[in-house]
């Protein structure tokens, strides 16, 4: 992976972050060396959030990421943008029905 993939990785994890925090009013972090360590990008709670930003989509890979990082509790979640396209976030039907139920 080149430094400008690399940075350009970086750059939507933090724009992430200040998302979450802004909207949610906590401290918000990237978790660093989650490449090396094979975690997930950002921890919130029980939520595992993966943060890729591509010009072409890789859902299912990504997911399976994701999914291997969340422990047994905690909620996988992947933030995805194409370029010059707008975040969109992906979770499973279990955690869909959970929101909807008002259980999250």
């Amino acid at each position: 992976m080149s430094k400008a993939q690399r940075d350009k990785g970086a750059s939507f994890e933090n724009e992430t972050c200040s998302l979450l925090r802004d909207e949610l009013g906590v401290d918000v972090r990237r978790n660093l060396g989650q490449s090396r360590d094979g975690g997930d990008d950002i921890t919130l709670g029980k939520y595992r959030i993966e943060c890729k930003r591509r010009a072409s989509i890789a859902l299912y890979e990504w997911w399976e990421q994701v999914n291997k990082a969340a422990k047994v509790g905690e909620i996988p979640v992947l933030a995805i943008r194409a370029d010059r396209k707008e975040r969109l976030w992906v979770i499973d039907d279990k955690t869909m029905m959970m929101f909807l139920r008002g259980e999250l």
